[in-house]
């Protein structure tokens, strides 16, 4: 074995597994699986035009000589992004710990309760700072979140609203530019007209339904707009506020004025700058508005026995159930950076908070005093972190300043904002402060200690309480936060567990050598802002990660802005919009969707201001051709886009894609490839092969990037040439095409920070590795279903018989024996394994997908699972639910418990496979009561009295 191939390292199967697997399978070789899988007319004609893998060593090597590139400088520059201090007790026990960043969105409850239990320490968070009711368990960034709010209330607004076609949204000046370039990107499709002035001078008119604020201002005052949103309510204004978290520790936090929402950032509660993310942002509203809410919620419900459990409430998959009716096509979070900026509350605690904001503000108004003392004039009357100054030269102030290694925010040739946060030293403020003595010529007479006082005017001054539960004043000491840290850990069931066969999901190896730099302070500190040319090691990574993805899809360009897949989704629908809408045919707002597809498709369409068209599918899963040729040629005049997922929803390469795809170009249509099933392609066949015009990528299934618990994600489009221009910008650092959409994310490149993963995933496997990386998924999935031959039906397959990286087993027929697939799911936590995706796309039905970087003896033991569960069906009986997989899944409470009131053996319950007692895990809650949690709705860290007696 050449120790050196990073192949042998992420690719689980051995060569000496091969024949087994093939004899198994039916196959004489590789070739003949891919042959009898992929249609011939789409395979790819020659290998992919990448370099050849190279070592883990060399890449640690490689990747440490392209962060010296990137220049650390001292960045005062704001606007939404701040310098924080990831305490390393939380960077080593989650951010470097397998544990947390590989496990999968916490829709199983009853192993992910550490999850969710730091997920509603976040949610408290934001509720107690913001001083509002309820709070998600995190969105992508602030804009996004202040796009949301923007959405929310416009669907909040009264009957007569709606009835009077009220869509005027006022936004104040005073908003961060990414996020006002991001709401004229959401208004536009949606008819919402935004108003962008003075909330000094705004009229209230009946014309409104919501306005948007921002506190503190991009510049740093911080206004009292208490009575803005008194006159809003009273003339049935819903107002938003985008909020700094850590100023609301000393402001009076928006929710003691009576608005509707705030949102805002948590990056400066210990994430790295990252050159732009991924952070969590936060969305904090009335309870009134629960069932509005986008993304997810953590709520509190109780378990079979009646124990405190945790769970994700309401709407968590609402795209899928409202598809084209859906309020958001958000279906991730942020949870991995959630959880790290909720155990930086915890750990500090609401007395650590008060220090370092403190600290923060106190530095601010002595820098303040000092350049005043030096003869510059401070423009704030009341501020946070944040001032704003008068000069007389910024140009020259600027040279000084990066001769300095010192960013500044120059607004105009005489005005720059200074930003500081809790990493700024006094001899950071002295280096500071003769910047602007030096640049202007001034003697510096600042050294000696300035008196400050108040700057925040009484009435803005926080007094409520904050953080007061126990959680919060517990774990102070590095101990006490490992260990509770390691408890939550301990509840939850990840890929250093056990394989995630997750269908559509792609739960693969993200490894080590893909993560160490993430930590590194070249890659961490850098502000996405700066210019480019302190930022050379990420413009190299995040080009040649461009010109990677054009050769793996086939496409011409890449925008690696969206840092979601439903954002990747949302972004290639509005370039197409945009190009029909170049050519004269801003009409065209038909797009065609399969029932098959995700549901976030329908929901990204209707945001994107097109109306959806449902195509049918045959009974083998596949588009009706006949049925999309008829709708196709109905809506020509009118058609704007097919999306298409391929292979297909139900795991199989439709052999007639090519017609498809042509029938949509014939009738003027552009075609949507959904990526979410990129890992069967990669090296094989691509999107422009089969004719599509735009394709997103789920970065964090196909190309590693960690699933964090639920996010961080990455979703870039990748595109063909007739759509480059129209690639999204930024406004404050150029991005995209010549004709370029407004932006779709916050920062320019998205979540840079962990593109370095997917970087290393292509550097480390080389064009070879990624071609055999896709065959192993293949195999895998092929080795699987034929395993289960005889004892599971598969439901669809190709035309010579085989999956594609995923296959949909049907369990429907196991209702005669009184047993659902939610039993399957819960019973497969006894025997250490995670379910497989629960009826999606079909009801009723497991999807697997194995991926390639599981071995042979983990493909068994996942089948030796099921096969013995199927064995407990067959003893199974509707008459008697008093078995082992309705009780599924045993806790170590049930099995230790003196009474054992069941018809089968503890060993049964607990051990049923000799390799369980190896390696056994135990869920710490049995079934979640979702109706209860539902009913009685807590999404915050509430003393168990409140809902014991519910």
């Amino acid at each position: 074995m050449n120790t050196e191939v990073f192949a042998a390292r992420h690719i689980g199967i051995a060569e000496k597994d091969l024949p087994q697997m093939f004899e198994t399978i039916g196959v004489e070789n590789m070739e003949q699986l891919i042959y009898e899988t992929i249609p011939d007319d789409i395979k790819l004609k020659k290998a992919l035009d990448l370099p050849e893998g190279i070592s883990e060593h060399e890449f640690l090597t490689h990747i440490q000589e392209l962060a010296q590139k990137n220049k650390v400088f001292k960045t005062y520059i704001g606007l939404g992004y701040h310098e924080s201090l990831t305490p390393s007790v939380i960077k080593r026990n989650i951010l470097e710990n397998p544990g947390w960043y590989t496990a999968y969105t916490p829709y199983q409850a009853e192993i992910a309760q550490g999850r969710l239990e730091a997920l509603l320490n976040f949610q408290t968070m934001v509720s107690d700072l913001t001083g509002m009711e309820i709070a998600n368990a995190s969105l992508l960034d602030e804009s996004t979140a202040a796009a949301e709010a923007m959405t929310m209330l416009f669907e909040l607004r009264s009957r007569q609203q709606k009835k009077d076609e009220t869509v005027k949204f006022f936004v104040s000046e005073e908003i961060l530019p990414q996020t006002l370039s991001l709401l004229k990107t959401r208004a536009v499709p949606l008819g919402i007209e935004l108003v962008v002035g003075d909330h000094e001078t705004f009229d209230f008119s009946e014309d409104f339904y919501g306005a948007l604020l921002q506190y503190p201002g991009k510049f740093g005052q911080v206004h009292d707009y208490a009575d803005f949103v008194e006159k809003a309510k009273t003339n049935e204004i819903k107002v938003a506020v985008a909020a700094d978290i850590l100023s609301l520790v000393l402001l009076t936090p928006p929710g003691e004025w009576g608005v509707d929402v705030v949102v805002g950032t948590t990056q400066r509660f210990g994430i790295p700058l990252g050159y732009g993310g991924p952070h969590a942002a936060f969305f904090a509203t009335k309870e009134e508005y629960k069932r509005s809410i986008p993304g997810r919620i953590i709520g509190v419900t109780k378990d079979t026995d009646g124990n405190r459990a945790l769970r994700m409430a309401l709407q968590t998959r609402e795209q899928h159930i409202k598809r084209d009716k859906a309020t958001s096509n958000i279906c991730t979070a942020q949870v991995l950076l959630a959880v790290m900026a909720g155990m930086y509350a915890v750990y500090h605690g609401p007395k650590g908070l008060k220090y370092i904001a403190d600290k923060v503000h106190t530095q601010t108004k002595k820098l303040a005093k000092s350049l005043e003392s030096l003869g510059f004039e401070q423009l704030n009357s009341a501020y946070f972190d944040t001032i704003k100054v008068a000069v007389k030269n910024s140009k020259q102030l600027k040279e000084v300043a990066e001769n300095k290694s010192i960013n500044l925010n120059y607004v105009d040739a005489n005005t720059v904002s200074i930003s500081l946060n809790e990493a700024v030293s006094n001899e950071d403020l002295q280096t500071l402060i003769s910047c602007f003595a030096e640049s202007h010529d001034i003697k510096n007479n600042t050294g000696q200690e300035v008196e400050v006082g108040q700057v925040i005017p009484s009435a803005l001054q926080r007094k409520a309480p904050y953080l007061e539960h126990e959680v919060f004043n517990s774990y102070h000491s590095e101990t006490e936060l490992m260990r509770y840290i390691k408890k939550l850990e301990r509840k939850d069931l990840a890929l250093n567990h056990s394989m995630i066969s997750l269908g559509s999901c792609t739960m693969k190896l993200n490894a080590a050598s893909e993560m160490l730099p993430l930590s590194w302070a070249h890659w961490g500190n850098i502000h996405p802002f700066v210019p480019l040319n302190q930022a050379e090691g990420y413009q190299e990574m995040l080009k040649t990660l461009e010109q990677q993805l054009n050769v793996i899809t086939g496409f011409a360009a890449t925008s690696l802005q969206p840092n979601s897949g439903a954002q990747g989704e949302y972004a290639g629908l509005m370039v197409i919009r945009a190009y029909h809408e170049s050519r004269g045919e801003g009409h065209r707002n038909i797009c065609l969707i399969p029932a098959s597809a995700h549901g976030t498709n329908p929901a990204s369409a209707v945001m994107a201001g097109m109306k959806v068209v449902v195509t049918k599918t045959d009974e083998k899963g596949n588009i009706d051709l006949a049925d999309l040729a008829e709708k196709a040629k109905l809506h020509s005049e009118n058609l704007a886009a097919l999306m298409v997922t391929y292979p297909s929803t139900h795991g199989v390469f439709e052999s007639s894609i090519k017609q498809i795809t042509q029938l949509i170009h014939d009738n003027g249509g552009q075609v949507y490839m959904d990526g979410a099933n990129m890992n069967a392609q990669v090296g094989l066949t691509n999107p422009a092969t089969i004719g599509a015009d735009v394709c997103h990528l789920n970065l964090h299934k196909t190309f590693s990037i960690p699933h964090g618990g639920g996010g961080p994600g990455v979703g870039p489009i990748c595109v063909a040439e007739q759509l480059k221009p129209f690639l999204p910008t930024n406004p404050v650092v150029k991005t995209g095409g010549k004709e370029a959409i407004t932006a779709i994310s916050a920062a320019p490149w998205g979540s840079s920070l962990v593109c370095l993963i997917s970087y290393g995933y292509i550097k480390m496997l080389g064009a070879e590795g990624l071609t055999n990386a896709t065959k192993a998924a293949i195999l895998n999935a092929n080795y699987i279903k034929d395993r289960l031959k005889g004892k599971f039906d598969v439901l669809y397959a190709g035309e010579r018989g085989r999956a594609a990286h995923e296959m949909i087993i049907d369990c429907r027929p196991f209702k005669v024996n009184g047993i659902e697939v939610t039993d399957i799911a819960k019973r497969l936590i006894d025997y250490g394994f995670h379910a497989p995706t629960v009826s999606f796309p079909v009801a009723g039905t497991l999807m697997i997908e194995p991926t390639e970087s599981e071995s042979l003896a983990e493909l068994d033991r996942f089948c030796d699972a099921l096969l013995s569960i199927r064995k407990e069906i067959d003893e199974a009986s509707a008459e008697e639910p008093n078995n082992v997989l309705k009780n599924a899944p045993h806790t170590l409470e049930m099995v230790t418990n003196d009474d054992w009131q069941f018809p089968y053996s503890r060993q049964q319950a607990a051990f049923p496979l000799p390799y369980v007692a190896e390696n056994k895990f135990w869920p710490s809650i049995r079934r979640t009561d979702e109706a209860f949690g539902d009913r009685n709705l807590i999404c915050t860290c509430a003393p168990i009295e409140a809902y014991a007696e519910a």
